[in-house]
């Protein structure tokens, strides 16, 4: 009988190894996932305040460079959307 429970012992310790094993296996994955996850929103954050920038920038310019047309689809769009707000 002693023999039978250190048998069952034994087995018990390795299933739970096994179990150990493959549940640090598991949280690795998911952490290099959770990783690779981070650093691509990171990269895409990076690329919107780029094109933000670079926006702003042409904005700018346009601005500069034909300030009645720039007054003119300011007005127009302060219009269209008095019209919006006003309807509601």
């Amino acid at each position: 009988m002693n023999a039978t429970v250190e048998h069952l012992s034994k087995a018990a310790d390795e299933t739970v190894e096994r179990v150990k094993a493959g549940t640090h296996e598991a949280v690795e994955k998911a952490a290099d996932i959770s990783r690779q996850a981070a650093d691509a929103l990171c990269e895409k954050g990076e690329q919107m305040k780029h094109l933000e920038e670079q926006f702003l920038e042409n904005c700018r310019t346009y601005v500069h460079d034909k300030p009645v047309t720039s007054l003119a689809v300011a007005v127009a769009v302060g219009f269209l959307l008095s019209r919006l707000v006003s309807s509601r």
